[in-house]
């Protein structure tokens, strides 16, 4: 602009001459020609005399990447100052050169940087670019700049800072003076989620290039919890952020803490789910999950005046950092209408299933990143839309309101998680989501199956016969069962296959898992519902029976109350369909969650099926797969001190393979190593008596057993045994206040079902107790009760690696498994316990020691129901239970309304069906024995190590490659590493070297 200016100048002064006027055009035309080809700095004034790029005096490095100087957290005014729109850096878009643009305008590249000896850079011209400069490049291949390989990676602190401040700025649209704590934790969740997308998309290209068998985990629950500090853990990220933020003046736990759970999920099964999600992703299978995106997820529970209020969790109302909304992929469910046959009327060919209501299922993804090894898997969550169109009658006779009320109502399919563990609750919305969720799921896992072939989205396959060796569906409980109907529907209406063939494929493919024994945990639809509903799926169901009845006759001839029993239509009263029986029915494999649970299903509940699937000849059909869980979210992200003394003795490797924790065995009788561990869980004790001061204003001892029962509330988990263990302690106390008690602090967290009124009965019941024990000047700081308000995932996440006592008590084969007992066994707790569930197993990795077994056994209570239970006995025998119990009736705990648990300890007594009270004595007595060895600091933590170095079996990695292995079929590859985004595709790392694909 200078030199533009100065030559302005000049013409003008040239051009008040009449010579002048004759040599201004060849005046003009010298100095655009030297503008031209002048280098760029000739006519530059040089501002700043002074260069700020001196180079550094000799023998000191400059900060850098490579050369990292002492961080020094800045004060709040000087971090705020970080946070400017200024410290952003620019992105400079230089206009191409034409000599280096082909015919079309697209830049191509045709000199060369490279270095000489003396590391000077010279450009030189290679052939061959002159040679693609000269040649026409097609669309195609101007696309191959589009690639996540050309994107930088996060390589240390200050490349995170400044993604953190771009997408402060950028993506939030705030600067420091108006942004929140929320708005800095989006922040930071976006800058995370940059470092992991493309891993995610990396991913996706190597199973599409190595098109492996793909596995589907169907369940109606992800009960996901918090993902910024798991995520940041799995890629390794977590250091670099923590002192990123630091450096900015900000706290990474308070921004962890702003972070909504996605508790899209009751409990254990959706827990598990979570579990599961992570250990795939770990071991490099290529897996999805799918299930529905709630709205509101597990409702919040609030405590007041003793009583479980509920409260719409609203967990997406200010925005989620972690799904992608997948609209090209959204697809039509379909509802109600009549089915129209082909002209001989045969159920078994294809059908037109007409006039019916359609639903849209949206897709949203949530990457699942696996451990270190740059996997990043999909949870592929759906949610209701409405089509596009008005009910155009309604529209115009002017009542718009009621047509876009009308478009709500289909949307409510995915408004709420229903609420309800361990209960069936026949309603006509829920029938509604298991259907919704397995409709997308298997137009989405056929679509994936024909497109093959890599970057190609047209159907390539049009044979289904490999459909079982490259698909791997696994019915997480009976909730998704509706798949085998489907499926069978889509082959045989949509792909026109007849009925044999169709049948083998859906066997072949999908495998079921079982959580529950309880009866009326069983889903059983009423047919007059699924006949209005899913017309056309009633009668594959009806098909499905009539071949299932036609073979149990030919095996079990004149065995008409075995077809009675086994029938997946009931007749008995209000005809219902059996959705237990149909899984097992079109599954290839089935399975319990624990050694015991698997033995009962086999022995007990699905016993008929067991012996005609022997007559059949189909082996290991029915088999056993023990729960696990995440070590990486369950000791690693929970228990960091815990996390690192491990790691000191045994090094980094364990949390993909737990079973190296056998190495700490030799170390119980290290009393240095003791004493760390001892230390450890002071701390964590410490760090939640701070917690739960803040937020009920409980002061406790942190000297005292930390005894800790949190699950959901069911009268079979005996919450209430130990709740009548507390008033015998209670008692004991007034009693001799002078006595030896060894202090306790008792938590007891849990939601109940907002239906269940006998659960909201023991929640009040344990807050009233509390209320008494907590405000008692006698007691003081020997008992101390919390009941812990609003239990989830993030709760657990405190609660867990504190804990001394985790009290695992439910009544023998009533619970399936359970999960939250491996994680306090992980942990360092020690378990009172019964026979039932997993327990049976953490028993025997540790010999029968380091844990207190009380109580009957399954065969025990099953002799005193056939005996005939009678409560009252127990009542009248046991002096401290009967003290108890009728403190409780008398309005001891409730003196305002002295009758209000009467009824309920009268219904205890009369009809106790998960024999507490049978129980309770022997329980009682092994808590003194807990009370007993707790005086022993030393030994109690020789018990605790010894837990922490028998938990290895309880891994969901060692879950999830049994699944693999012997009902997938397929191999885990916990050693593999596919490449990282800015690294070739053509390789991947394994333990034994590179791997080409």
């Amino acid at each position: 602009m200078e030199a533009f200016n100065w030559l302005l100048s000049t013409s003008i002064l040239v051009g008040r001459s009449v010579v002048g006027s004759v040599l201004v055009p060849f005046i003009l035309l010298f100095f655009l020609f030297v503008i031209k080809f002048a280098p760029r700095n000739m006519f530059q004034r040089n501002k700043n005399p002074t260069s700020t790029t001196a180079a550094a005096p000799k023998g000191k490095a400059t900060a850098g990447k490579d050369n990292k100087v002492p961080s020094k957290k800045l004060d709040s005014c000087q971090a705020a100052k970080v946070h400017e729109v200024k410290n952003i850096p620019k992105i400079n878009v230089k206009p191409t050169p034409k000599s280096t643009q082909n015919g079309s305008g697209c830049a191509t590249a045709n000199t060369k940087s490279t270095k000489t000896a003396n590391g000077s850079a010279s450009q030189t011209k290679s052939t061959k670019d002159t040679l693609m400069a000269s040649k026409p490049v097609t669309d195609q291949e101007k696309r191959k700049q589009i690639s996540v390989r050309g994107i930088a990676s996060l390589e240390g602190v200050s490349d995170i800072k400044k993604s953190f401040n771009r997408h402060l700025h950028y993506t939030l649209v705030k600067d420091r003076n108006v942004a929140t704590g929320r708005d800095y934790y989006f922040a930071l969740a976006n800058t995370v989620r940059d470092q992991m997308v493309g891993r995610w998309i990396r991913t996706q290209q190597y199973y599409y290039e190595k098109d492996p068998k793909r596995v589907y985990y169907l369940s109606l629950e992800f009960y996901m919890g918090r993902a910024l500090q798991n995520t940041m853990l799995n890629l390794g990220i977590q250091s670099s952020c923590d002192e990123a933020m630091y450096q900015l003046g900000l706290d990474i736990e308070e921004l962890e803490e702003l972070e909504e759970d996605a508790g899209l999920g009751n409990g254990g099964l959706g827990r598990l789910a979570a579990c599961f999600l992570d250990s795939m992703a770990t071991l490099g299978l290529a897996s999805y999950g799918y299930g529905i995106r709630y709205e509101y997820g597990i409702f919040n529970q609030k405590i007041r005046e003793g009583w479980q209020v509920e409260e719409a969790d609203d967990w997406l109302r200010y925005g989620n950092a972690w799904d992608k909304a997948r609209p090209e992929y959204m697809v039509p469910v379909h509802f109600f209408g009549n089915v129209e046959h082909g002209p001989d009327g045969d159920w078994s060919k294809p059908c037109k299933w007409v006039n019916s209501q359609v639903v849209f299922a949206m897709p949203y993804d949530t990457p699942t990143p696996g451990y270190g090894n740059n996997t990043v898997n999909t949870l592929r969550l759906y949610t209701a839309k409405s089509p596009n169109s008005f009910n155009l009658g309604v529209f115009n006779t002017g009542d718009y309101i009621q047509a876009v009320c009308d478009r709500n109502l289909a949307e409510n399919i995915s408004r709420v998680l229903y609420p309800n563990d361990n209960f069936f609750e026949g309603k006509e919305l829920r029938l509604k989501q298991e259907y919704f969720v397995v409709c997308a799921t298997l137009q989405d896992i056929i679509r994936r199956f024909k497109s093959s072939i890599f970057g190609c989205r047209d159907p390539v396959r049009t044979s289904f016969d490999a459909f079982p060796d490259k698909v791997a569906i696994q019915l997480n409980d009976t909730h998704p069962s509706l798949a085998i109907p489907e499926l069978m529907r889509l082959l045989i209406d949509i792909e026109e296959m007849e009925w044999d063939r169709a049948w083998k494929i859906v066997v072949n493919t999908c495998a079921y898992t079982n959580h529950t024994v309880l009866p009326e945990a069983l889903e059983r639809w009423p047919v007059h519902l699924m006949e209005k509903m899913l017309p056309r799926h009633l009668e594959i169901i009806y098909m499905i029976n009539q071949k299932h009845i036609e073979n149990i006759s030919k095996h079990f001839p004149g065995d008409f109350d075995r077809l009675r029993r086994m029938s997946l239509v009931e007749e008995d009263g209000e005809k219902r369909i059996n959705m237990a029986h149909l899984c097992i029915v079109g599954s290839h494999a089935v399975n319990g969650v624990a050694a015991i649970h698997s033995k009962i299903i086999q022995d007990s509940v699905f016993k008929d099926f067991v012996e005609l699937s022997e007559k059949m000849g189909e082996v290991n059909k029915f088999q056993n797969k023990t729960n696990g869980i995440t070590p990486r979210r369950w000791l690693l992200l929970c228990n960091p001190g815990l996390a690192d003394l491990i790691a000191e003795k045994i090094g980094e490797d364990w949390p993909k393979n737990l079973d190296q924790l056998r190495e700490l065995t030799p170390l119980i009788d290290n009393p240095t190593f003791i004493r760390s561990i001892g230390q450890v869980k002071q701390e964590n004790k410490m760090k939640l008596a701070r917690f739960i001061k803040k937020e009920w204003n409980i002061d406790v001892n942190v000297a005292s057993m930390f005894d800790v029962q949190v699950k959901r509330i069911h009268e079979y988990k005996r919450q209430l045994m130990n709740a009548l263990h507390i008033v015998v302690m209670y008692n004991r106390i007034k009693a001799n206040p002078n006595k030896e008690f060894v202090p306790r602090t008792v938590m007891i967290g849990g939601k109940a079902a907002p239906g269940y009124h006998t659960a909201k009965m023991i929640i009040k019941l344990i807050n009233n107790i509390a209320a008494m024990v907590n405000h008692d000047p006698i007691v003081g700081d020997k008992l101390k009760v919390v009941y812990l308000e609003n239990y989830r995932v993030s709760l657990a996440e405190k609660v867990i690696p504190a804990a001394d006592l985790s009290e695992q008590i439910s009544t023998a084969g009533t619970e399936a498994s359970g999960t939250g007992n491996m994680k306090f066994m992980l942990n360092g707790a020690l378990t009172i316990g019964t026979l039932d569930g997993a327990n049976v197993e953490m028993a025997e990795e540790m010999n029968g020691e380091n844990i207190f077994i009380f109580g009957m056994k399954v065969h025990e209570v099953e002799e005193l129901d056939k005996a005939g239970y009678n409560a009252r006995q127990f009542y009248e025998s046991v002096p401290e239970l009967k003290t108890a119990l009728d403190q409780i009736s008398s309005g001891y705990f409730n003196p305002m309304e002295a009758d209000q648990f009467t009824h309920f300890v009268e219904n205890l007594i009369n009809h106790d069906r998960f024999k507490l009270l049978a129980d309770f004595k022997a329980y009682v007595e092994c808590q003194d024995r807990v009370s007993e060895a707790f005086k022993d600091t030393e030994k109690w933590t020789k018990m605790c190590l010894a837990n922490i170095a028998a938990s290895g079996k309880f891994s969901s990695d060692r879950t999830i490659s049994q699944y693999a292995r012997e009902i997938w079929g397929v191999e885990p590859q916990p050693d593999l590493k596919i490449p990282a985004p800015h690294e070739p595709l053509e390789r991947a790392e394994t333990s034994e070297g590179y791997k080409d694909f």
